[in-house]
């Protein structure tokens, strides 16, 4: 979880090795915060199946170049889950069609 993210993203890492199918960008979008050598445009996204038990779901997250294995779920899956992170324990608890769901980050 990205608490500071605007949206899910997915390193080009992660998608080159398990082959993910890239598709553009519905609002292409500059970066200045991922790099030091200057402007990034956020221009290719991915679907990515996630499954906590028997919760499923299919996130569209933007991919982008960090150097990083991970999917960070941002305010988006957040707010449509309605979750709740714990800071302490670093869990993360959410309700989906009236079953409860938690796992720990």
């Amino acid at each position: 979880m990205d608490n500071g993210s605007c949206c899910n993203c997915c390193s080009t890492r992660l998608v080159e090795k398990l082959n993910l199918h890239v598709i553009p960008h519905s609002k292409p979008y500059k970066i200045r915060w991922l790099t030091d050598e200057g402007e990034l445009t956020g221009n290719q996204q991915v679907k990515i199946d996630l499954s906590v038990g028997i919760y499923k779901d299919e996130i569209l997250g933007d991919v982008v170049p960090m150097e990083t294995c991970y999917v960070l779920l941002g305010r988006p899956w957040k707010f449509a889950q309605n979750s709740m992170h714990n800071g302490r324990t670093n869990e993360i608890t959410f309700t989906h069609e009236k079953n409860k769901y938690f796992f720990i980050l």
